[in-house]
């Protein structure tokens, strides 16, 4: 499989305190990578370091084979949901059309062919039955969908979620990670999912980069969620606790969250 995301050597800090260094990893097409840690661990400023938002302090990051720049249409964007006001008059339609001509200057005039390619997008996340209702007017679950949409109207290589099931509910958890994982199923697209709860995409996920204290280890679910894989990396006891096809993490050092529970950030 072709690698889609190349990070070299990579390395970013916080000030004078390092979030992670010496990253080295390839995330290749279809891939479904889970990006967990703790609050303040990177996983964040790694996305903006993807989308050219943020530099590296060491080492490179390609897309393709290219260095990753600002505004790549390649890559796709799901942020967390978060609600917009009642009364707010931007049509879910809207949404996804920015995702298509919001990048040019100037008032965008949507063609013939982009007004399709909208559709298509709208009608691939079964959102064409509210499309054309302000977003304001839209329940949480139904404003993510549109959020996906607009994501994938440019047809990306690479898709990045920042903790796209925050606030939603079970069945629109579920409903939000199963057209993430039909995306990447169906177009070969490489997924990499920031997320506190990797429970909700535990059975998509195909590696987990899990980032604690200035480390991180890379490997397979089940090579990486394990007490002893999270005990070294932490530095002190850690417990994992499989039950019912979920993960549990306990012995979070003060100040961690609890990441596999459910529990926000």
């Amino acid at each position: 499989m072709t690698a889609v995301l190349e990070i070299r050597g990579g390395a970013l800090g916080f000030g004078d305190r390092p979030l992670w260094r010496d990253l080295d990893l390839e995330v290749r097409a279809g891939e479904f990578l889970a990006v967990l840690g703790s609050n303040g661990s990177g996983k964040t400023s790694l996305l903006r370091a993807i989308l050219g938002q943020q530099r590296l302090d060491e080492g490179t990051i390609e897309l393709v084979g290219e260095p990753v720049r600002r505004g790549d249409r390649r890559i796709g964007y799901i942020p967390q949901q978060r609600m917009i006001a009642p009364g707010t008059p931007l049509r879910g339609r809207d949404l996804v059309t920015l995702g298509v001509n919001g990048h040019r200057f100037g008032i965008p005039v949507t063609t013939a062919t982009e007004r399709s390619t909208v559709d298509a997008a709208i009608a691939a996340v079964g959102a064409s039955g509210y499309a054309n209702r302000p977003m304001g007017s839209l329940s949480g679950g139904e404003q993510q969908r549109l959020r996906v949409a607009q994501a994938l109207a440019t047809d990306p290589v690479l898709l990045l979620c920042d903790e796209p099931l925050t606030s939603l509910d079970l069945q629109h958890q579920r409903g939000v990670s199963e057209l993430i994982d039909a995306r990447r199923r169906g177009h070969d697209t490489a997924v990499v999912f920031v997320t506190h709860d990797v429970n909700p995409v535990l059975g998509m996920v195909d590696r987990v980069l899990y980032l604690a204290q200035g480390r991180f280890t890379i490997g397979t679910p089940d090579e990486v969620l394990r007490s002893d894989v999270l005990s070294a990396l932490y530095g002190t006891p850690v417990e994992v606790i499989r039950s019912g096809g979920r993960v549990f993490v306990a012995g979070i050092p003060d100040g961690d969250v609890h990441h596999h529970d459910g529990e926000g950030e």
